[in-house]
Formats: C-alpha cells, sequence, structure tokens
C-alpha cells in the first residue's frame, strides 16, 4: 500500500503540439509556436503544483505558462530535445534515403545526426537537469514536482526509471499526453526505479 506523505511524485508532460509538429518535422532546438486551438485549449486548465520545470524552448514555456497560469516555471536547459543538427525542420520525406540518417534509424544510440548531438551525449545532458530536480525538491522540502518538456526527453527519463525496463523508442509520448512516476521517498533517496506509473492525459485535471 502506498502512503501518500511517504511518497515522490513527478509528473512529466510533453508540450503541446505546434505547427512543425503537424508537419511532422524533426525540431530538436529550433522551435515552432503552439498551434492556436492547441493554446486555447490548454487556457481552459488551471493547474498548481507545487514546482514546476520546463525546457527553456518556447513551446514548453508556452505549455507551462498555459497549464500553471499563477506561477512561471524553472527553465532547465538541459531538458531540451536532441539536437538534430542538419536535420532539424526536415521530415521523413526529407531524409528517406540519406545513408546516414538510415543508419540513425536502426541504430540511434550509436549513429550521430551530423553537426548534432550523440545520444551519450543527450543522456548526460538529461541527467544532469533531472539532479537538478531531485536538488531542487530537496532544498524546498516538497515531495511533488512536473516536468514540462519533449518526447525524446521524457522516453529517455521512461526507460530510466520506470517500473517497467523498456527501451527508449518503445515507449509512446504523444503530444497532450504525460506520466506521473511515483517513487516510495527511499527508492528515490537511493535513485531506484519508480514504484507506479500512470499516463495522465495533458486534459485531466490532476487536482480533481
Amino acid at each position: 500500500m502506498v502512503v501518500m506523505d511517504d511518497v515522490m511524485v513527478i509528473t512529466l508532460f510533453r508540450h503541446g503540439l505546434t505547427e512543425e509538429n503537424k508537419r511532422q518535422a524533426y525540431l530538436g532546438w529550433n522551435d515552432s509556436p503552439l498551434l492556436p486551438e492547441e493554446e486555447e485549449k490548454l487556457t481552459r486548465f488551471h493547474l498548481t503544483d507545487r514546482l514546476v520545470f520546463s525546457s527553456d524552448l518556447g513551446r514548453c514555456l508556452t505549455t507551462a505558462k498555459s497549464l500553471f497560469p499563477s506561477g512561471y516555471p524553472e527553465k532547465v536547459t538541459e531538458f531540451r530535445e536532441l539536437h538534430f543538427g542538419v536535420w532539424q525542420g526536415k521530415t521523413f520525406e526529407d531524409l528517406s534515403g540519406d545513408p546516414q540518417y538510415e543508419q540513425w534509424l536502426q541504430d540511434f544510440c550509436s549513429v550521430t545526426p551530423p553537426e548534432g548531438e550523440s545520444y551519450k551525449e543527450f543522456a548526460k545532458r538529461v541527467d544532469c537537469g533531472w539532479q537538478k530536480v531531485r536538488g531542487s525538491l530537496h532544498v524546498h522540502q516538497q515531495n511533488r514536482a512536473t516536468i514540462i518538456t519533449h518526447g525524446g526527453v521524457i522516453k529517455y527519463l521512461l526507460s530510466q526509471f520506470a517500473p517497467e525496463e523498456k527501451a527508449f523508442w518503445d515507449w509512446k509520448v504523444p503530444h497532450g499526453n504525460g506520466f506521473e512516476l511515483i517513487w516510495q521517498k527511499d527508492g528515490w533517496k537511493r535513485g531506484e526505479r519508480c514504484i507506479l506509473l500512470q499516463e495522465v492525459p495533458l486534459m485531466a485535471n490532476l487536482n480533481g
């Protein structure tokens, strides 16, 4: 039985759908505004959380401000999406036939996008951001936080901390969805996998 006073809860939200997401482009460190209907939808919900963290890219900050209008998130640059190098802004159709792209699709852990970021560099960066969140929770003596970030970051964190071990690409993280991870405090302190994972649709009010 999970006693709520003895747990740590981290909610991971993927930012709302953008113009470039709709085109299915690799955004990476590029940015794109949320679709107007998406932003309007998000402003209908007024969520609260003691600590909110966000990638510093505009699509995440807009999502954070829409969902948490009473405050402003702490920017964590380490929670940016993978840098896709020269592939940023391009689609699968644009890159189809590129030998390096085809190799990356088969083994993205070993193949690096040209002028981009390797998976190892990406993972190390996200780990640093995760440690910032852990430190902030400790300093503020809080047991709950929300992180608004990108699909790749969420997939990586789930691959590291979900109760069920699954590979990066096996996780599906649609726009407008999130995941709530719950730890017993002792397990959290030891850096273990969480004990409970549940999907949280962005349209669902976490406080209701």
